[in-house]
């Protein structure tokens, strides 16, 4: 089993999205990325506690590439704007890659890289690349939220 996690706005159809690929075995709503230890929703809704939304995606290498999770998450969002996806604003919905060892930096680095040179986007990609911290576990009503609401999603 490996770990992968992604800030692509509000966790709950990133996760959503994620818990369908083939080979992840399981997806988590959470926080990274700030200096708050364990946070709530609120705190980090308050933007002050330097976090991001994420979802942590375990997956079975022999069953899906780390490049195949890094294509449906930049598939599945905007990675043009900072700190914004659709409705929701604020550096909480920003777009970020948090890299567990320097093959996943690397391979990160260069697909976005790749895709920027390719003009995959109208405008430059803004997403985040950094060494993974502590990852915190959103409250448990965030947690299969889409499933729990009947389809409901933030995510665009």
């Amino acid at each position: 089993m490996a770990t992968a996690t992604f800030g692509a706005g509000c966790f709950w159809g990133v996760e959503e999205t994620f818990r369908r690929l083939p080979g992840v075995l399981e997806a988590t709503s959470g926080y990274m990325g700030g200096s708050v230890e364990n946070p709530t929703y609120q705190q980090v809704c308050t933007g002050r506690t330097g976090h991001a939304e994420v979802v942590e995606v375990q997956y079975d290498p022999s069953q899906t590439t780390y490049a195949r999770l890094l294509e449906a998450f930049f598939q599945l969002h905007d990675p043009t704007t900072p700190n914004r996806q659709g409705p929701d604003v604020g550096s909480q919905y920003r777009s970020a890659v948090f890299t567990y060892d320097d093959d996943q930096a690397r391979e990160a680095a260069e697909f976005k890289r790749r895709l920027d040179e390719a003009g995959s986007f109208r405008r430059p990609i803004v997403t985040e690349i950094a060494p993974a911290g502590p990852f915190w576990r959103a409250e448990e009503y965030h947690q299969r939220y889409v499933q729990k609401h009947g389809g409901a999603s933030c995510h665009i």
